[in-house]
């Protein structure tokens, strides 16, 4: 683990709100050395929140990507891909990190799962 020693805190009422740090680590930080993308852009979170989309449609259609392209990056169907989106399946794990695979981010960020 890398420990931060560059870092700065700025604070709001007294209480951190901020933590500001070299470029370099931010960077290390957002696409770490899988090469996949481990954070959220705001255009997927708004896509998921303000039009309702799920996680995987709201990154495949950031990535401009149809349904039928990610089912053959993903070695799977359009079909399968209509249902994961729609919640009607959830994905095997074997299948779950070819999704993940195909679109370049981390599987944790396709799926938002309850724990109720």
């Amino acid at each position: 683990m890398i420990a931060h020693t560059n870092v700065q805190i700025i604070e709001q009422g007294g209480a951190p709100a901020f933590a500001v740090l070299p470029i370099e680590d931010y960077e290390r930080l957002k696409h770490r050395e899988d090469g996949k993308r481990h954070t959220l852009p705001h255009e997927v979170v708004k896509l998921n929140t303000l039009e309702g989309y799920s996680l995987l449609k709201a990154w495949r259609v950031y990535l401009g990507l149809s349904q039928a392209e990610l089912a053959e990056k993903a070695g799977s169907t359009q079909s399968q891909i209509a249902n994961f989106e729609n919640d009607k399946t959830i994905p095997r794990a074997d299948t779950l990190l070819r999704l993940s695979n195909g679109l370049g981010v981390s599987a944790d960020l396709l799926f938002d799962y309850d724990e109720d």
